[in-house]
């Protein structure tokens, strides 16, 4: 173990750094989305039975088999990788985002609009703070999904992790699986501490 990092440290840092970027920017714009369909779920209800049902439906499609769809119209690389990345975490975001937002007492949003308060007030200073603990546990849920199906995308030359599992596999190496799925655990149990640590920060003002 410790001989192969001697000799592979720079293949195995690179790859993490991989992954770790694919992951960033796969959540940025999964957060991005998820957020643009949740308020437009809140403003027009009718449409959530079909949007969740329609997200479920694409989370159920196994990965290599939406990275096949998507190929001939993005290419292999990290374009397809992130795009794939992006609609798999919806369903888990969206979903939790909805929850949370939905189990506020509705005699409180009751009162706030009773004191005047329009749709996006009620919204930012209302909903999103009392369901703040729905909406982290969702994003952390999202972001380990994103870093193991990221790996994944190694099999579209997309880079990660995936790299030195699959090398692994094909020179039924030990050593290299080891260190691959070490290092996929290490960055889920990173970005898990980190996105922790953003929900205390959120939560200092109040304690304040």
């Amino acid at each position: 173990m410790l001989d192969y990092f001697q000799t592979s440290s720079d293949t195995l840092i690179n790859a993490t750094m991989e992954h770790a970027l694919l992951t960033i920017q796969a959540l940025g714009l999964a957060l991005v989305l998820a957020s643009l369909l949740t308020v437009s779920i809140l403003r027009f209800p009718k449409w959530e039975t079909v949007s969740v049902y329609t997200l479920s439906l694409l989370y159920a499609i196994p990965s290599f088999a939406l990275f096949a769809l998507l190929i001939p119209w993005t290419g292999l690389g990290q374009v397809t990788a992130i795009s794939v990345l992006v609609l798999y975490a919806q369903y888990i975001l969206v979903r939790t985002f909805l929850t949370g937002i939905q189990k506020v007492e509705p005699s409180i949003v009751e009162a706030a609009r009773g004191m005047g308060m329009d749709f996006w007030q009620v919204l930012f200073q209302i909903q999103l703070p009392l369901a703040k603990a729905s909406i982290f546990s969702g994003i952390r849920l999202a972001t380990i999904s994103i870093v193991a199906i990221a790996t994944i995308a190694a099999t579209i030359n997309a880079g990660g992790l995936g790299t030195i599992l699959f090398d692994g596999l094909r020179t039924m190496s030990l050593v290299k699986l080891t260190w691959g799925i070490l290092l996929s655990v290490g960055l889920s149990l990173f970005f898990s501490l980190l996105i922790s640590l953003v929900e205390i920060l959120f939560e200092q003002p109040e304690t304040a």
